[in-house]
Order: structure tokens, then C-alpha cells, then sequence
């Protein structure tokens, strides 16, 4: 049962993921490692597709084998949340106090982002 939810949840946040790469208010990374880390508990045949796959796999082995987040991603990350924060927020009709607590979790992460190394450090 463990293994079927695993898988099942896996699917999703790969479907998630996908649907992420195309719209700009859905992270793709994020469910992209979720669902490498669901499949390596379910499936080791799925785990391995994602892994090496062409356009998922690099960043994934990146993470995965080195912890590192791409330059490329990095400002993807930072355009996508700044164009939120300064775009959408103001326009939400919802409590001052949720935008501020929302803004800072996402100034949080950017954090996070870049204080990872852009590159593997060299042996």
C-alpha cells in the first residue's frame, strides 16, 4: 500500500511539475524532486526515466548528486516570485497581514535558492 501511494503521488506531482514548466504561478522544480524522491520509493524503473531524462534529468542529478541549483533556474526563480510579489499581491483582495506573510516565505526561499552553488565545486 505504502508503494502505491508513493506512486501515485509521484504521478501527481510529476503531472504538477509539467504543468508548472508552462504556467508561470506553479513551481516545476519543486514537484520535480518530490516526485524523483516518490518514485525512488516506489519504482526504481520510473525513478531511473526521471533521473535520466533529457530535459528533467540534468537538473535533478544537479540537485540530487551535488546540491546545486542552475544560474539559469536561480533567476527563473527570482523574475517568476518578484513578478508575483509585485504584480498579483497588490491586486488580491485579502488581508494586508497574509500578503506580508506570503512575501516574506517567498523572499524566504529565494534565500534558500541563492544560497545554493550555482556550479558542482571542483575535486
Amino acid at each position: 500500500m505504502k508503494k502505491i501511494t508513493y506512486l501515485i503521488l509521484g504521478h501527481l506531482c510529476l503531472t504538477l511539475g509539467i504543468i508548472g514548466a508552462f504556467l508561470p504561478i506553479l513551481p516545476t522544480t519543486p514537484f520535480l524532486l518530490l516526485a524523483a524522491f516518490f518514485y525512488s520509493q516506489s519504482s526504481p524503473r520510473l525513478h531511473g526515466w526521471i533521473i535520466n531524462h533529457k530535459y528533467l534529468g540534468p537538473p535533478l542529478k544537479d540537485w540530487q548528486e551535488r546540491g546545486v541549483i542552475g544560474k539559469k533556474a536561480k533567476i527563473l526563480a527570482t523574475v517568476m516570485i518578484s513578478l508575483i510579489i509585485i504584480l498579483r499581491f497588490p491586486s488580491l483582495n485579502i488581508n494586508l497581514w497574509i500578503k506580508v506573510f506570503a512575501s516574506t516565505v517567498l523572499v524566504c526561499v529565494l534565500a534558500f535558492i541563492w544560497s545554493r552553488p550555482s556550479t558542482a565545486p571542483k575535486e
